[in-house]
């Protein structure tokens, strides 16, 4: 963990921490809306070919990205870092998605424009987390050690609730709207198409705050020596001198990028499982998306806290074993009607108490990766190791999209995908069992650039 910024206080209502959490807020708005609960639903519609196959391009173009993530992050982290550009970066990738999002207005409600609309959601997600890469590290800007657990579940939490807010008013004015305007125009899908110009503009309005209210990390020395393709061999350099010193550091990064990239899924193939599978219409989805993020926010509050009494692995340990158990019963219940104790319990009822349950741990187990790395990360290097977090989640991001379309094309029904995603997420689980809590890690060296 690094040493103190001046806006490092501790405190959850500080206006450093506030203004950092705001930009968690804006991001619901493409996490929420775009990618999981509105935009995908609408892209894997029979619109656009049918659920299955849309399903299966969907799952493909974000694992395409996630190579190319896996590849750039660390080093846009490494030199957003050298050369005192954190702050400047995050909003340059913010504006990037804010646009993309945008685009996707032009995504009409035809077979031929599925690839368009997945080529942006790709593209705005690739540009999402180079964002997030500098925006984790400001962690360490604004929090202490005692209470960079809490802070992180409070900007998880602040994400969720920010997502509530953004999904009523997508249901209100433009799926379910309250009064008749025309944006609420069905024809060619012009109230979906304007939910991505809403989601643009929400996320790019409370993205502001944070380059105004957290300072900028200081330049360092011989940021202008090194190349770009040099930044790559002082990346090698750096990553074998951590495992030298450090290296359950690395076995950490190892096994949050698998059971991350289960986490990632839950949320990106909730929706397009509750309406493929389950049924559900949009405003169903939405509805569901809102309580979701209710506890969701609950989860990432109380995780927060406990992961500063009991420290984050206990926390992400609970939550995945919680997430295993209620993935299963969603896979083996599916839609169908059952019969206990002379009560009826649907299809419906299935996905409304185990997916809750879903959105419940998830939080917890996000917040408390993040804290964990934070307070592994040395001193001025935050960014190259959110770069490595992003990395290494990304490395393997293309285990759960390309699982998930796998069993959907091995057993013909999208239900089965949910079997992929269970399958990383136990694998995190199982490869982070034996990985040391941060207070017992050795603080990592790296060498200079």
């Amino acid at each position: 963990m690094s040493t103190q910024s001046p806006a490092a206080s501790g405190r959850l209502l500080s206006r450093p921490v506030l203004a950092w959490a705001s930009w968690d807020w804006g991001s619901a708005a493409f996490n929420a809306v775009m990618t999981t609960f509105v935009f995908t639903v609408y892209l894997t519609s029979e619109t656009f070919g049918g659920e299955a196959y849309a399903s299966e391009v969907l799952g493909w173009g974000l694992a395409a990205a996630g190579l190319l993530i896996a590849v750039l992050a660390p080093v846009t982290g490494q030199r957003s870092d050298v050369g005192g550009r954190r702050k400047l970066w995050l909003g340059i990738n913010s504006l990037a998605v804010a646009v993309l999002t945008a685009l996707c207005f032009f995504v009409f409600p035809r077979p031929e424009l599925l690839i368009l609309g997945v080529a942006l959601i790709a593209a705005a997600n690739i540009f999402f987390e180079f964002a997030g890469v500098n925006y984790n590290a400001m962690l360490a800007q604004i929090s202490t050690p005692a209470s960079i657990g809490r802070i992180s579940g409070f900007g998880w939490a602040m994400g969720y609730v920010g997502g509530i807010v953004a999904l009523v008013i997508v249901l209100v004015a433009f799926v379910q709207p309250v009064a008749e305007w025309f944006g609420s125009s069905t024809e060619d899908a012009l109230n979906i198409r304007l939910v991505a110009v809403f989601s643009a503009l929400w996320f790019l309005a409370f993205a502001l705050p944070v380059m105004f209210a957290v300072p900028e990390v200081p330049r360092q020395r011989n940021a202008d020596r090194l190349g770009f393709l040099a930044s790559y061999a002082l990346l090698f350099r750096r990553i074998k001198a951590i495992y030298r010193t450090s290296p359950h550091t690395i076995f950490f990064l190892l096994a949050s990028a698998i059971f991350r990239d289960g986490l990632a899924a839950v949320f990106t193939f909730g929706g397009v499982i509750a309406a493929g599978t389950f049924g559900f219409e949009l405003s169903e989805v939405i509805l569901f998306a809102i309580v979701g993020n209710v506890v969701a926010a609950i989860g990432a509050v109380i995780g927060g806290f406990f992961d500063d009494r009991v420290g984050p692995k206990r926390v992400i340990i609970v939550s995945l074993i919680g997430l295993l158990v209620a993935g299963t019963m969603v896979l083996v219940l599916g839609s169908s009607t059952y019969r206990f104790f002379g009560t009826t319990w649907t299809g419906d009822t299935t996905f409304w108490v185990f997916g809750l349950l879903l959105t419940l741990f998830v939080g917890p187990a996000q917040a408390s990766s993040r804290a964990y790395l934070a307070r592994l990360a040395p001193e001025g290097e935050e960014g190259e190791m959110f770069g490595l977090y992003a990395t290494t989640g990304r490395a393997v991001s293309f285990l759960a999209p390309a699982l998930f379309s796998l069993f959907i094309g091995v057993f013909g029904e999208q239900r089965f995908g949910i079997l992929g995603i269970l399958a990383v997420l136990l694998a995190g689980l199982l490869v982070l069992l034996p990985v040391r809590p941060p207070a017992k890690v050795a603080p990592a060296v790296v060498p200079a650039p």
